[in-house]
């Protein structure tokens, strides 16, 4: 055995650290470029045996392999192997990648290393799992697996924390972690600085600690590509905010959250090869409690609610892309953050309700979903006006896909009572009609249907009686004209008030029946 491997095996039954650093930092950086000498470098398999109990632990102290600056010559081979001494080794040099595959270990800790991949597929670790500060490069395409992996955590569970702050984890094209399946007691923390070349996969996770990415990069393997997954995963809640960014979809397909997902202060730049139709953010089927969608600016590419449920919706200016797709999407409230980052829940504003009538519209199609939704809420927030003026463009949007016959009866139906939802327009239409027919009757006298019968012509109740086609006010049946002119005028009137009653009608029988 070499001098350090022999100092580590006298260290390891007492629990005691070997550090092989120099004693200035300066000729320790300029290690990191190359190989380590002979004085600094430990065998995989000295490591591997110490692990397994080549060593008998010391009376009265926990062993436990501790190494710091050392480089690690050939393959750290610990597959389907039972440790039960914690392993700690901070600043070291990994030739080969590391193989844990249905290991059963302690407490692992490989801080601040450079280490060509970690295999952890349905390993079992006691403990938490640290790469703090350390770079992860994922190795070359095999046959069995056509993408580079540099972290694979597939089915694994972990009873304690995965600390992954300030790492790096590099696959480019590839996965930068892969953990479908993964089974966590405590939360995943990539904060500080936490860098993913690669996809980072959680797909059907366990996570009921915190997933927290606050300021987070994850870069996207290639145009098109998912920056994210975390498609049927539980979790208590998910921290992807203040400056957390994502040059890649984020992918949260039927995620289920007890507590909050939150985006505030987060960048969603979509694939670097997107378009208007590329997902930035897709969230099919979510459900949580809040959805906090406060970005630090708006996002490139399109954003996908459809099914999603929430409590609270959180918004601000940055919020809506050019495309939203919200058919199913349901929220209890909205709360917009203003400058001041103060949330309010905010209706009864035309403004507001105009921008949110803005990013229906925006989505693929016409769904009425979007409307009745939005609808619902400012009902029950008491803003019956724009509840109204929200289904009135619902309308609106669905007479676009209608027939060219029955786009007309809408457009009629707009005009002359805003499909119900404004009936006071019946009434303008009315008195116009009322102050056009007046004043052209009053300027002759008609003739009388029997001579001496009748009550005595007047033009206003005249002209109301034609407009008004249900019951009667005795004048319409009691005169006539010999002009033409005013003839055909009456007639247009006696017109004009069947199809404003016929309107009338229909629109307020849709909203009585709606409400």
């Amino acid at each position: 055995m070499t001098s350090p491997e022999r100092a580590l095996r006298d260290a390891f039954p007492a629990g005691r650290r070997v550090d092989l650093r120099p004693d200035t930092p300066e000729e320790d950086q300029a290690a990191d470029g190359g190989q380590r000498g002979p004085e600094r470098t430990v065998r995989a398999t000295v490591v591997c045996a110490l692990l397994l109990g080549a060593n008998s632990a010391q009376p009265g102290a926990v062993a436990q392999l501790r190494l710091t600056g050392a480089q690690i010559r050939g393959r750290l081979d610990l597959a389907g192997a039972q440790i039960t001494h914690p392993l700690w080794l901070e600043a070291c040099w990994f030739d080969e990648a590391v193989n844990l595959l249905g290991a059963s270990t302690q407490t692992l800790v490989l801080t601040g290393s450079r280490i060509p991949g970690i295999e952890a597929d349905s390993a079992r670790i006691e403990g938490n799992f640290s790469l703090r500060r350390s770079v992860v490069e994922g190795g070359a395409p095999t046959p069995f697996n056509r993408l580079s992996t540099a972290l694979s955590l597939t089915d694994a569970r972990i009873s304690g924390a995965l600390l992954l702050n300030a790492a790096r984890l590099i696959a480019p094209g590839g996965w930068a972690l892969s953990a479908g399946g993964l089974a966590m007691e405590g939360g995943i923390f990539c904060r500080n600085g936490f860098t993913a070349h690669g996809e980072v996969r959680l797909m059907g996770a366990q996570l009921p600690g915190t997933l927290v990415m606050q300021g987070a990069r994850l870069e996207t393997p290639g145009p098109g590509g998912v920056a994210l997954t975390l498609d049927n995963a539980t979790a208590s809640s998910l921290k992807l905010s203040q400056g957390f960014t994502a040059n890649g979809t984020v992918r949260l397909h039927g995620t289920q959250v007890t507590g909050n997902v939150t985006f505030d202060g987060a960048v969603l730049n979509g694939p670097p090869a997107h378009d208007a139709h590329t997902p930035a953010l897709t969230a099919v089927h979510l459900q949580a409690v809040d959805l906090d969608l406060t970005l630090a600016r708006p996002p490139s590419g399109t954003l996908d609610l459809r099914g999603a449920q929430v409590s609270t919706l959180h918004e601000n200016e940055h919020t809506w892309p050019q495309q939203v797709e919200l058919d199913g999407f349901v929220y209890g409230s909205i709360k917009t953050a203003d400058a001041d980052d103060e949330r309010h829940e905010t209706a009864g504003n035309r403004e507001s309700a105009a921008r949110r009538l803005a990013w229906i519209r925006s989505g693929p199609g016409y769904n009425p979903q979007p409307y009745e939704q939005l609808a619902t809420w400012y009902r029950s927030a008491g803003h019956d006006d724009d509840a109204r003026r929200v289904l009135l463009a619902k309308q609106r949007h669905r007479r676009r896909t209608l027939p060219p016959a029955t786009r007309a009866w809408g457009h009629l139906l707009d005009v002359t009572v805003g499909y119900g939802y404004r009936p006071w327009l019946a009434g303008i239409w009315l008195l116009a009609l009322t102050l056009l027919g007046t004043p052209a009757f009053a300027t002759h006298s008609p003739t009388p249907v029997k001579q001496g019968e009748g009550a005595p012509f007047q033009p206003l109740v005249y002209t109301l009686d034609l407009l008004i086609p249900i019951a009667g006010l005795g004048q319409r049946t009691s005169w006539y004209w010999t002009s033409n002119t005013l003839q055909w005028l009456a007639y247009l009137l006696i017109a004009f008030g069947w199809i404003l009653t016929t309107t009338v009608i229909a629109g307020v029988t849709r909203t009585l029946q709606k409400n």
